[in-house]
């Protein structure tokens, strides 16, 4: 939207926090991306991608087989909590966005700017665009930062997921697909079944992740990646229509009258 001026300014930078675990498909809409910026800008806004310098899933792995390094004091080696479902009826906290998104996000952000690690910056130097859609505005909320100021085009311009998709067709863009994790626990049922029919590799992995969570010595309770809090191999995720249930629409407040 910012390339054909419908919001602006122009951005300076853009930046992608990769986890490691990405689906291929968002990898590919990302390349995709960069060369169509670089295309349309010849080359003056520069796509970074930044990461942890590690993966949560080889975390996941190594606390399941014990290899965590022990912390400098002797305690076990400290590991980052996703939010996975618990079999108390509860949910792990979620401190894998900061330390794989929003932390290496800060670190660039920090380096374009110009300031080294610890030096201050001064309040409202950075304006972060974020693209949350009104289906998430619960999301939307001011930085951790004093220096950095989070702005909400999508929320400016009142659009949702489906606005944002009727847009890109409407420009000949493709609709990207969800950026998340391979093993987030925050899909539905119907993201889990297009991973399992459309990616098996992905829901190959996901499957050994949510085992690999129930494996992990000294738990207190056992982990889930699906909101049933049932292995993920067993739930069902047929559709409504194919357990004889009749015409349901999932979403956007459809009603089949």
């Amino acid at each position: 939207m910012a390339l054909h001026r419908e919001i602006g300014p122009m951005p300076d930078s853009i930046i992608f926090a990769d986890t490691g675990d990405e689906l291929p498909a968002t990898l590919r809409h990302l390349d995709w991306l960069e060369s169509e910026i670089g295309r349309q800008t010849n080359g003056q806004i520069a796509v970074h991608r930044v990461s942890a310098g590690r993966r949560l899933s080889d975390d996941i792995r190594a606390r399941a087989e014990g290899r965590l390094k022990p912390r400098q004091d002797g305690r076990p080696g400290r590991f980052v909590a996703a939010p996975f479902f618990t079999a108390n009826g509860g949910q792990g906290r979620r401190q894998c966005t900061r330390e794989f998104k929003i932390e290496p996000l800060t670190k660039k952000q920090r380096e374009l700017l110009g300031y080294k690690a610890r030096q201050r910056i001064p309040a409202g130097s950075c304006e972060v665009w974020i693209g949350i859609s009104t289906d998430e505005v619960v999301r939307a909320g001011a930085a951790f930062d004093r220096w950095i100021v989070n702005r909400f085009p999508l929320l400016e311009e009142r659009m949702s997921r489906t606005d944002c998709a009727a847009w890109l067709r409407q420009n000949g863009y493709p609709i990207p697909p969800k950026s998340a994790c391979v093993f987030c626990p925050y899909r539905c049922d119907s993201e889990w079944r297009w991973l399992k029919e459309n990616d098996p590799d992905a829901w190959k992995e996901a499957i050994e992740i949510d085992r690999m969570i129930r494996a992990t010595p000294g738990m207190r309770h056992a982990e889930y990646l699906h909101a049933s809090r049932r292995p993920l191999e067993d739930v069902d995720l047929s559709t409504a229509e194919e357990r004889g249930q009749g015409w349901l629409l999932e979403c956007d407040g459809g009603c089949g009258l």
